[in-house]
């Protein structure tokens, strides 16, 4: 058994069922016990010539009775002693996948997928089986093994402490082999991460990994790592099997032990020392204790393998429900309508853990109902801008402001539900694609997720499909192209009908006259609605109401495309650069006519 403040609350949960299930295992180690004085008896009777039909069929029956009892006994403590451990390991994983959840984005920057799911599988499975087969070996071991060892006190006491030094030994090797099986299981628990990790990303990036021909690089990258976990798994099993040839060298040197003191008291009872009264029933009675002694002893083997376990697992579980929690309300402000009135105030941004500041003094308005692109060179802190919007971070006070309110004032929640958002991956749920649209919504008719299809310019390319708004996406979005996945993406924010639109360099991977149609598409879903559109193309944005130009977390102005071709020396390059390349293009596209 384990202790921890994250475990202790299920012993007294699953309070009823683990004294249930202890009482089961009682009650059949007991009536496990009550037949080796059967047999005895039978030994001598028959040794004696008084064995009678009366006595076998009253045995016999007693037998049965006893099979009957273990029977319901073994029953009951499966169900509510294993039971147990499934329903301590299912609550843990809600707790983790909650607790997770409400983690910042710099805690998965820092711990990767394969990690993660070395929890949420290896690592609980190991709880699972402490509170199971642990709490199992655990009374097994006290209350089994002690009631056999009385029985055999009673016979012989002398043989009894002979008996009992080899055990003692066992215990003490057990007891440190169990401390290295330990540190054993942590490293071949990290192994396990570290194989996840590598499987995992090599098939999200399968592609990239075929279109560079790398595929007998990566493979014995993965044989190296895969050798790696099967040695860590290899040295822990080194331990567990040492363990195991610890109890089973003891078991036979104490069965040596045994029938070689016990054939030597039966022979003095029967010549020299009568007084010694060591029948042949009882050295019958004494291997049967001791038969029944061989399963608690190898029940410690197991509760110190499975202990040493699921230490190991409950401190890493324990590092994850102990991450703090960063991104939190404190003391909000309620308000009952956010009508979506943004305002950088003087705000600057680093992420934490680092100095070097993304945004530098960032002064800017965005009224309800406007249409904002946001552009500048890659890495010049345009998706930081807007990330700060969804309270991914947490910021300096009156720096970011909205309806005037300070957002770290704002209830969560509600800023979330403001905002509908784009990112720049596009990510896709392996669900269908009406799922997918009406993510914010899950009643939505498909009568209106072919609506925002349609705004997106997306719908006539699903009801090209079979399945057409059931079709299944494969993970991540795969069966589906860039530019199909970013209009999906498209409108599943549109569907939330949101009151602020973000889109993350949203229209990349479409063509010109496709985003065309999905600029005028939003100009008609927008009403009052505010649209803040990044881009990196300059057409994409020079028709919306004002335009941020940015560079090295900077704003360096802010107004219309003709405003900032007048004013902005670095924003009028942009647009001439972006001009020659079309140039280039359309002359590149005449010389392959």
């Amino acid at each position: 058994m384990i202790f921890g403040k994250y475990i202790n609350r299920y012993y007294l949960r699953y309070l009823h069922l683990i004294l249930l299930g202890a009482a089961a295992l009682v009650v059949v180690d007991y009536a496990q016990l009550l037949i080796p004085d059967y047999q005895g008896s039978i030994v001598d009777s028959l040794i004696e010539g008084n064995l009678s039909m009366d006595y076998l069929r009253h045995v016999m029956l007693r037998f049965l009775m006893i099979a009957a009892a273990m029977f319901i006994g073994r029953f009951a403590w499966r169900v509510t002693i294993f039971g147990t451990g499934v329903r301590v390991e299912a609550d843990l994983r809600d707790r983790l996948f909650v607790h997770s959840e409400k983690l910042s984005q710099t805690y998965f920057h820092k711990n990767k997928v394969g990690a993660q799911m070395a929890l949420y599988t290896n690592d609980l499975n190991a709880i699972r089986e402490t509170f199971g087969m642990g709490i199992l070996t655990l009374v097994d071991a006290l209350f089994l093994g002690s009631l056999a060892l009385y029985y055999m006190f009673r016979i012989n006491v002398m043989l009894t402490l002979l008996l009992s030094i080899p055990m003692f030994l066992m215990a003490l090797a057990g007891g440190i082999i169990g401390k290295f099986m330990r540190v054993k299981f942590q490293e071949r628990q990290k192994a396990f991460e570290n194989l996840s990790d590598f499987t995992q990303e090599n098939f999200s990036g399968l592609s990239v990994i075929k279109a560079f021909v790398k595929e007998g690089k990566e493979l014995l990258s993965f044989r190296k790592i895969n050798k790696d976990n099967a040695e860590k798994n290899v040295i822990f099993l080194r331990y567990a099997n040492l363990l195991y040839v610890v109890i089973l060298v003891t078991i036979n040197l104490i069965g040596f032990i045994l029938i070689g003191i016990g054939s030597y008291l039966i022979i003095k009872t029967n010549t020299t020392n009568p007084e010694i009264g060591f029948s042949v029933g009882d050295l019958t009675r004494f291997v049967s204790y001791f038969s029944s002694l061989v399963w608690p002893m190898m029940a410690i083997s197991q509760l110190i393998n499975i202990r040493s376990q699921g230490k190991a697992s409950y401190k890493r579980i324990k590092a994850l429900l102990d991450e703090p929690i960063d991104i939190v309300d404190n003391n909000p402000v309620q308000v009952k309508v956010l009508r979506g009135e943004i305002t950088y105030r003087n705000l600057n941004f680093a992420y934490p853990g680092t100095d070097s500041l993304v945004l530098k003094d960032i002064n800017l308005e965005i009224k309800p109902g406007e249409s904002v692109g946001i552009i500048g060179r890659t890495g010049c802190g345009k998706t930081t801008l807007v990330d700060l919007l969804l309270r991914l971070y947490n910021l300096e006070e009156n720096t970011l402001f909205i309806d005037g309110i300070d957002i770290m004032r704002l209830p969560i929640k509600q800023v979330r539900d403001l905002f509908g958002y784009v990112p720049q991956d596009n990510f896709l749920f392996s669900d269908t694609i009406h799922n997918n649209i009406a993510f914010a919504h899950e009643s939505m008719p498909e009568e209106e997720v072919k609506h925002y299809a349609a705004l997106a310019d997306v719908a006539g390319n699903i009801e090209e499909f079979t399945h057409q708004y059931q079709t299944v996406l494969g993970e991540r979005g795969v069966t589906v192209s860039g530019g199909q996945k970013q209009r999906i993406s498209i409108a599943r924010a549109l569907a939330k009908d949101p009151k602020v639109l973000i889109l993350d360099d949203s229209i990349s991977a479409v063509d010109s006259k496709t985003e065309e149609t999905i600029l005028a598409n939003l100009q008609e879903f927008k009403k009052d609605r505010t649209i803040i559109l990044i881009a990196h193309r300059v057409s994409s944005i020079q028709n919306l109401d004002k335009i941020v130009f940015m560079d090295n977390g900077r704003i360096l102005g802010v107004g219309t495309h003709e405003e900032l071709l007048a004013n902005i020396k670095l924003y009028q390059d942009l647009v001439d650069l972006q001009k020659l390349e079309e140039q280039v293009e359309v002359a590149e596209g005449d010389a392959h006519e």
